[in-house]
């Protein structure tokens, strides 16, 4: 991981033209509700949270609480590099500056892994929860919620904050009304969260703690979407305050979101196997009537369709950005660095709606488990990259500055390795794959090109 830049180095060269700056344009309430869409509290409990489940039955929130407890290390670096590097470009300008560029590079991949392909996945459940109005095909309801998303991704980020923020509260409704309903039919007292079992066909077993070990991949995927604040971090007005806000906000508000439905439903699931189906719409008409039941199914639709635009803006700024530090051949560069008549990169946007709506008639069997492997490999980079943040001129700019350093990446790079070493070997050998390619494409292109290629750029206006 050589070739550190520093902060001079990280601009562009000064020959040529000008880096294009995105606008900005939000505010912490903004940002906040654009971050908080991409997790998607009620899509992520309707739609991940049943594989958790299926899999770890009533540790599944003790397993997403711990996933939770990490995550706020996570966070940690995250706001202090965010701050540093408040760039687009997210986990890759902050790696590549403090690491390194081939760290930088590989945390893209990793990240254009998990943001390209999560969409269209998420999208197609959205048939699931329209089918009490009407029935629509998987992959045609998830392409035409791509479409859409990509048409809402080419306008203003601040019209989309509104859209977004009116589709989050209806989905915070979805959430808290399963919660209520859930505790309002407790099964069980609370001594079950701390006492794991789980079903596989008529026969409980015990949940291990190398199975929740396992599952934590999955559980720091469930909260994954903070890091959007990142990318947002161009776009928000005075980042280096309002950064660390946004990302340790929408961590501390989406974990509520999502854990207190999880503990209320294993509470109040009618027996262990009803829990381990993962079928919360039929627990959810059992504990309440069919119109609650269509009422949380359509503010969970309607919650696929918010996250499906705000990755689509996320993933844009990505392509955005890394075009713009000319990761591609200058065509491409040129391309994906237009920015339209509402500010946003609309070709970046084209390119990441149109193929994730083809994607949604591709069968992604392996889609968690590589996106686990990949989420956690991409903060095991991010935490090697706050360890080095405080070095050379990075130690006095001015910036958020974590508590606990360097304690708390170092505790981060341990935890993380340990997990990825107890996933599946399919999963880490697609995730290896693909990064071993990325890395081909770095020596063969990258590297000899280092002089005018993968320059990571930084607002000028970072330091407001």
């Amino acid at each position: 991981m050589t070739e550190t830049l520093s902060a001079p180095q990280a601009l562009a060269p000064a020959t040529g033209p000008t880096p294009q700056k995105l606008k900005r344009s939000i505010g912490v309430v903004g940002g906040t509700l654009l971050t908080l869409s991409c997790v998607t509290p009620a899509s992520t409990l309707f739609v991940v949270v049943p594989d958790l489940f299926s899999s770890l039955g009533t540790y599944t929130a003790l397993t997403i609480a711990i996933g939770s407890l990490l995550c706020i290390a996570v966070a940690f670096c995250y706001s202090e590099l965010g701050t540093l590097i408040p760039s687009a470009g997210g986990e890759y300008a902050m790696v590549s500056t403090m690491a390194g560029r081939l760290a930088g590079w590989l945390v893209f991949v990793l990240s254009l892994l998990v943001v390209m392909i999560v969409p269209p996945v998420i999208a197609m459940g959205t048939a699931d929860y329209l089918a009490p109005v009407v029935h629509i095909p998987a992959p045609a309801a998830g392409a035409g919620v791509m479409v859409l998303a990509t048409l809402a991704g080419l306008l203003d980020l601040r019209a989309n904050a509104w859209i977004t923020g009116i589709f989050l509260v209806l989905e915070v409704i979805a959430a808290g009304v399963v919660a209520v309903l859930g505790f309002a039919h407790s099964e069980r007292g609370a001594s079950a969260l701390v006492h794991g079992s789980v079903t596989s066909g008529s026969t409980s077993s015990t949940v291990t703690a190398m199975m929740v070990v396992s599952g934590l991949a999955i559980a720091l995927f469930i909260t994954q979407g903070f890091s959007t604040a990142v990318y947002l971090s161009e776009e928000l007005e005075n980042p280096r305050r309002n950064v660390a806000r946004t990302v340790l906000a929408t961590l501390a508000i989406s974990t509520a979101v999502i854990l207190v439905p999880v503990i209320a439903i294993t509470l109040g699931a009618p027996d262990l196997a009803a829990l381990t189906s993962g079928d919360l719409n039929t627990m959810v008409a059992a504990w309440s009537n069919s119109a609650v039941g269509t009422f949380v199914s359509l503010c969970v639709a309607l919650a696929i369709i918010n996250a499906g635009i705000v990755m689509v803006i996320q993933n844009s700024r990505v392509l955005f950005a890394s075009a713009r530090d000319k990761a591609w051949p200058e065509p491409i560069n040129n391309a994906l660095s237009r920015l339209g008549r509402f500010g946003s990169p609309w070709v970046a946007t084209l390119v990441v709606g149109v193929p994730g709506a083809a994607l949604c008639f591709v069968n992604l069997d392996t889609l968690y488990g590589v996106t686990g492997v990949s989420v956690t490999g991409m903060y095991l980079l991010v935490a090697v990259a706050a360890l080095l943040c405080r070095r050379g001129t990075h130690r006095e700019a001015p910036a958020w500055r974590m508590p606990l350093w360097p304690a708390i990446p170092v505790l981060l790079i341990a935890v993380l390795a340990y997990i990825l070493t107890q996933q599946e070997t399919e999963y880490l050998l697609w995730t290896g794959g693909i990064t071993a390619v990325a890395t081909f494409y770095w020596a063969l292109y990258l590297r000899p090109r280092r002089e005018t290629r993968w320059l990571v750029s930084i607002p000028e206006d970072a330091q407001s």
